[in-house]
C-alpha cells in the first residue's frame, strides 16, 4: 500500500490520550507519526504501521 506525507489514518488501538488518528509525517524504513489528539511523535518500523493501521482517512 502506498502512505504520502501528510496522510491521515486511523489506528487498530489508541494512544494513551485516547485518540486513534495519526498523521503521517515521514516515511522510509521507519514511519513518524503524529497524534492528533495530542502532539506526540510515535516512530514504528515499516512492518509494525502496516498490522496496525486500520484504515486511511484522507
Amino acid at each position: 500500500m502506498c502512505y504520502n506525507l501528510g496522510t491521515k489514518v486511523l489506528m487498530k488501538k489508541p494512544h494513551p490520550c485516547g485518540s486513534r488518528e495519526f498523521i503521517i509525517t515521514r516515511t522510509g524504513a521507519d514511519f513518524k507519526l503524529k497524534c492528533c489528539g495530542c502532539g506526540r511523535i510515535v516512530m514504528m518500523d515499516i512492518g509494525d504501521f502496516e498490522k496496525r493501521v486500520k484504515k486511511i482517512l484522507e
